[in-house]
């Protein structure tokens, strides 16, 4: 009796259990098919994609600006290395200009010495001392036949240069120098090696008149080194041409 009446209190309760979800469902369901809840969650869904796509547009337009600065930048600094590789070059081209570069190519090798010692008629006295304006022809007989770059005793001929007499030697940028004297020239061969050696031109006086010892080589490669002095202009001052 006891055992049959437990199985009807359970049975009771699980027919209260079953209508109450049978209730709860359908009224779910009548709300779905009203349009209440998913409206309103679908209401909320779009506006949640609407901020997710605008947020998206907000950083493509920002990833575009960005990436436009880079190409600026790198553009830029293209630029800038194109224009700090042509001022190097420029720099470059005027120290070679200027006689403060290094320089090589093909040119002549100019000696230049006093006559063999006389042993009858010793003579401590040095005759290109005494001729040292020779020099100085020689080096405008280079300029004339084009030469791009001169040096005496390694060193370099520059506008600034001063060969001068100073007691028992020849200065040349102010360095004491002593023959024999040792002159490079950069240029065609050819012209600079016929000027110094035309028909009573300066070789033929020097050997001729003055008795010096003169050899002139032309060679396929003669390297000059750069003028290794300061200049400084105390007075002269650039000027800015109009329009610049």
């Amino acid at each position: 009796m006891k055992r049959l009446r437990a199985q009807v209190a359970v049975g009771v309760v699980c027919v209260v259990l079953g209508l109450s979800l049978t209730l709860q469902f359908r009224s779910v369901q009548a709300n779905y098919y009203n349009g209440a809840a998913p409206t309103q969650k679908a209401k909320e869904l779009a506006e949640e994609l609407k901020k997710v796509r605008e947020e998206k547009q907000r950083l493509q337009g920002e990833i575009t600006a960005i990436e436009e600065q880079i190409k600026e930048i790198e553009e830029a600094e293209s630029t800038q290395a194109a224009l700090a590789k042509q001022i190097r070059s420029e720099i470059e081209k005027y120290k070679v200009i200027s006689g403060f570069k290094t320089v090589k190519g093909p040119g002549v090798v100019m000696v230049i010495d006093d006559p063999p010692a006389d042993p009858e008629f010793p003579s401590d006295r040095s005759v290109i001392m005494d001729r040292y304006e020779r020099l100085l022809e020689v080096v405008n007989r280079l300029n004339d036949a084009g030469a791009e770059a001169i040096s005496i005793n390694e060193q370099r001929i520059i506008s600034r240069t001063e060969i001068s007499l100073a007691g028992n030697n020849i200065n040349i940028n102010a360095i004491p120098t002593a023959p024999p004297f040792i002159v490079k020239a950069i240029g065609n061969p050819d012209d600079l090696e016929a000027t110094l050696n035309i028909r009573y031109g300066i070789v033929w006086q020097m050997k001729e008149k003055d008795g010096l010892q003169v050899s002139v080589k032309k060679q396929d490669e003669v390297v000059i080194s750069g003028y290794n002095g300061t200049i400084k202009y105390r007075f002269a001052k650039p000027i800015e041409e109009k329009g610049q």
